[in-house]
């Protein structure tokens, strides 16, 4: 019997009640045997919904992931701009997977081209999708005027927005959409119901991510700029982050 997998599901933000609607939302996606270990970080904006708070909540993620090195098989950054996505995979020793990221990698396996949609702006989610290299591939975005607290507070009214915006990134070309945003988690199901395309969670996405990396085992990066730092002093840090700087 294989050994049994634990994922840490780190929001970025500060908001518990996000980081619940992501924990449940992972358990559901997860196979038997699968533990999911949620997590919020200390110290940090509330929401991220500007590059301030992102910068912010980048150190308190960071922190945060530091405490769980090596207790856990795979990392999965609950926060849809894939906060500090490279940072975090060059520290830890477990692979690291974006919810954003996983969501439009699986999208590409499942059509020519994807939508995405969200709450807030879409400008983050354009460079984001550009840094995974996947402009090309990518139809159409559209945000919502709404926001993570009232998904929390009002999700039928969300959903029924969002259904709008799906419908037009498929007008656009989308042969599967992205839900843009973790506190979009677990709404897939209900939102299928009237999408003409796929819909993509990006944690439920991220969790089938990991199993399957985990069950590859691959090595950590041994050179390159992924591969864990050494030697790097700091002042003020918490003791389990200066402590990865500094012996890898």
């Amino acid at each position: 019997m294989p050994a049994p997998i634990r994922l840490l599901v780190a929001n970025a933000n500060t908001t518990g009640a996000i980081t619940d609607l992501c924990a449940a939302a992972a358990r559901a996606a997860a196979a038997p045997g699968t533990e999911i270990v949620p997590a919020t970080p200390r110290f940090g904006p509330a929401v991220i919904a500007t590059r301030a708070e992102g910068a912010i909540a980048a150190h308190g993620l960071l922190a945060l992931l530091a405490e769980h090195a090596g207790a856990v098989d795979g990392v999965l950054l609950a926060v849809s701009h894939d906060t500090a996505l490279e940072a975090a995979r060059q520290l830890l020793p477990c692979p690291v997977v974006g919810m954003t990221e996983a969501a439009c990698f699986a999208a590409c396996l499942l059509g020519g081209r994807f939508g995405l949609v969200t709450m807030g702006s879409v400008d983050p989610y354009r460079e984001r999708i550009a840094q995974h290299g996947l402009a090309g591939r990518l139809a159409a975005l559209r945000g919502i005027a709404l926001t993570p607290q009232d998904a929390v507070r009002d999700p039928e009214a969300v959903a029924r927005q969002m259904d709008a915006a799906i419908a037009e990134v498929v007008a656009e070309g989308a042969d599967a959409v992205v839900l843009g945003g973790a506190a979009l988690a677990g709404m897939g199901p209900r939102l299928q119901r009237a999408a003409m395309v796929p819909l993509l969670d990006g944690i439920a996405c991220g969790v089938k991510l990991l199993e399957m990396l985990v069950a590859l085992r691959p090595p950590k990066p041994r050179t390159g700029s992924y591969a864990a730092p050494r030697g790097r002093e700091s002042l003020g840090l918490d003791p389990a982050l200066a402590a990865l700087l500094r012996d890898g």
